[in-house]
């Protein structure tokens, strides 16, 4: 069993960008979008540490989050968060692309 160690920092990144925006900004979707997506996320990448795998909930997840942030930062230009958030995402989809295809996972025998 491996732990999909960037799909949980993904996940907390996430869940910080909320409550930095909250902290920052004041703004309560903020906070109740990055909480739920990271939470969700993080469960998403518990599936993705079981054995078998499952990678369906956190590529669904990450995915809404690309278009979503993409779509943001076509309208704003803004860097921060969409675009950031966005580039996060599309990396995020290669490395759990790679992972379900097995050329990055590794056992661990515990």
């Amino acid at each position: 069993m491996t732990i999909d160690l960037p799909g949980f920092a993904y996940a907390a990144a996430i869940a910080a960008g909320g409550v930095l925006g909250y902290y920052r900004k004041k703004s309560i979707p903020s906070l109740g979008a990055g909480l739920i997506c990271g939470t969700v996320l993080a469960y998403g990448a518990w599936q993705a540490s079981q054995e078998p795998p499952s990678y369906l909930l956190q590529i669904c997840a990450t995915s809404s989050l690309t278009a979503l942030m993409g779509y943001r930062f076509y309208n704003t230009r803004k860097i921060m968060p969409a675009g950031g958030v966005c580039l996060l995402s599309v990396a995020m989809i290669f490395h759990i692309a790679l992972r379900a295809s097995g050329l990055t996972a590794k056992k661990i025998n515990t």
